[in-house]
């Protein structure tokens, strides 16, 4: 006897997506408008750049007649060639050597006395923050006088010593660090003074390792304010053999060949001093976005 299997039939009606709600509609229509603003927002904020590169290449005559124009008419790298005649290679060494110097400095220096502040118990630690975050407010043109007389007094005018001992520390990056070593964990230095580990061990070997987000965020601050630093330049040293590049490109733009407009003379100078900031910038970027507390402790 034979047997009839019968299969279930399959539905055959294509199923077909159910059309947008008008408020999904009206959800992509302000998602895609907002990017657009952020892409115009993006390409305004990225225009006055794009017009140093490009005017950097141009010819005077050309950068004159177009000056917002960010195409040559006429490539020409005439500009770079005549920076390099003016010792301009000598102006970025002694600019490398003061902010490799200068940074360094500042990242010891202001994580020091950080953590001074924000751990050590001793008389007057409130009136030193006091006067910390005064600081702070005072400008700094105002101090332009005080700081010659003193390096004059030192005997370290017209020297590299006049150009980065006042700099190797600053209000600013001792404050962030002071801020942020309250956030440590106290319990991660007790375990360490029960290791034995004196104060300074306890800080270089178990607080600082912590602290990589804002010791990153203080060497790009420490770098970008003293690669682009002028004021105390013009006022800790005399000889040309020290300019660095902003005192250098200052007075090559006021002196004899700062006649006439000069635009991509002045935007080349510029295009290289910016190279340096963005590629520190760009290097740990993702590490000061990103970047939180690392360590723990174990419960």
């Amino acid at each position: 006897m034979t047997t009839t299997t019968t299969r279930p039939s399959k539905d055959t009606t294509a199923t077909t997506a159910s059309p947008a709600t008008p408020h999904a509609r009206r959800g992509m229509v302000l998602k895609a408008l907002g990017y657009t603003l952020l892409t115009l927002f993006a390409l305004l904020y990225l225009f006055p750049f794009i017009i140093q590169v490009g005017t950097s290449f141009k010819t005077d005559p050309d950068a004159t007649a177009a000056p917002l124009n960010p195409f040559p008419s006429n490539f020409s790298t005439a500009a770079y060639r005549q920076l390099f005649q003016q010792n301009f290679a000598l102006w970025a060494q002694n600019s490398v050597i003061v902010t490799v110097l200068v940074t360094t400095g500042r990242v010891f220096f202001d994580s020091l006395a950080g953590y001074a502040l924000a751990r050590m118990k001793f008389r007057g630690r409130g009136f030193v923050t006091t006067a910390l975050i005064a600081t702070m407010a005072v400008p700094g043109v105002v101090l332009l006088i005080p700081k010659f007389l003193v390096i004059k007094q030192f005997g370290i005018y017209d020297s590299y010593a006049g150009m980065i001992i006042p700099l190797l520390a600053d209000a600013a990056g001792v404050f962030i660090m002071k801020q942020f070593f309250e956030t440590v964990p106290v319990s991660l230095e007790e375990a360490a003074r029960l290791d034995g580990c004196g104060p300074f061990r306890t800080f270089w070997s178990v607080v600082l390792p912590i602290a990589r987000p804002a010791l990153i965020t203080i060497t790009i601050i420490s770098f970008q304010s003293s690669w682009n630093e002028l004021p105390h330049f013009l006022v800790s040293r005399q000889d040309p053999n020290l300019n660095t590049l902003t005192t250098g490109v200052a007075g090559l733009l006021t002196g004899a060949l700062g006649a006439g407009n000069r635009y991509p003379l002045k935007l080349a100078a510029a295009v290289l001093m910016t190279i340096p900031v963005a590629v520190m910038f760009f290097i740990f970027q993702k590490r000061i976005i990103s970047g939180s507390l690392e360590g723990g402790v174990k419960e």
